[in-house]
């Protein structure tokens, strides 16, 4: 019993540490496959603008790239590997990025991963990069949204009664209704 509690130090093991790693890595990986068959921007083509804060001198600055880049600033890297806005017709806008922090020690020159997962521009409470020297956070996604799709129809619009309908028959084809004119006082 004392063996196995000796063993479970508290410390990661560098097997635990590429076990968690090559999590992480396949988790990206299927958001990026999952994210391709969604509308909007291809996670390939959106730009995320980070912030990035060096604490010692006061200098901030805004990293503009797109998701897979890394940029290094002084002794800090920071990695985008996603980035995402809610749709403009949801009630609550988000704007989110998965992001990674690594930084150089300055004892032995060796890099470490101080931070990895989402941050989000209105809730940055939810995840808080820890660092005494750095700090990042996300300023923007560009990305679009489709207007419309094939099932889209205006207010007010009539379909289209030349093309097939959704039955494959303009004959089955259902016109839209009229607006309603404004009613005053109706008494139930």
């Amino acid at each position: 019993m004392l063996l196995a509690l000796a063993a479970c130090d508290g410390r990661d093991t560098p097997k635990d540490k590429a076990a968690g790693l090559a999590a992480q890595n396949a988790a990206i990986a299927r958001g990026r496959e999952a994210s391709d068959t969604l509308p909007g921007t291809p996670m390939a083509e959106r730009v995320a603008v980070i912030g990035l804060l060096n604490k010692r001198n006061g200098q901030t600055r805004d990293l503009v790239m797109k998701p897979g880049m890394a940029l290094r600033v002084g002794d800090a890297v920071v990695r985008v590997r996603a980035c995402e806005q809610t749709a403009p017709w949801e009630n609550t806008p988000e704007v989110g990025a998965f992001v990674q922090l690594d930084v150089r020690s300055p004892g032995n020159g060796k890099w470490f991963r101080q931070f990895s997962g989402w941050l989000f521009k209105n809730r940055p409470e939810r995840n808080v990069v820890q660092h005494p020297i750095y700090d990042v956070w996300v300023r923007e996604c560009r990305m679009t949204w489709p207007q419309t799709g094939p099932d889209t129809l205006k207010a007010g619009a009539k379909p289209k009664t030349g093309s097939a309908g959704a039955a494959g028959n303009a004959d089955n084809a259902v016109e839209a209704p009229e607006p309603a004119a404004a009613v005053g006082n109706v008494a139930n």
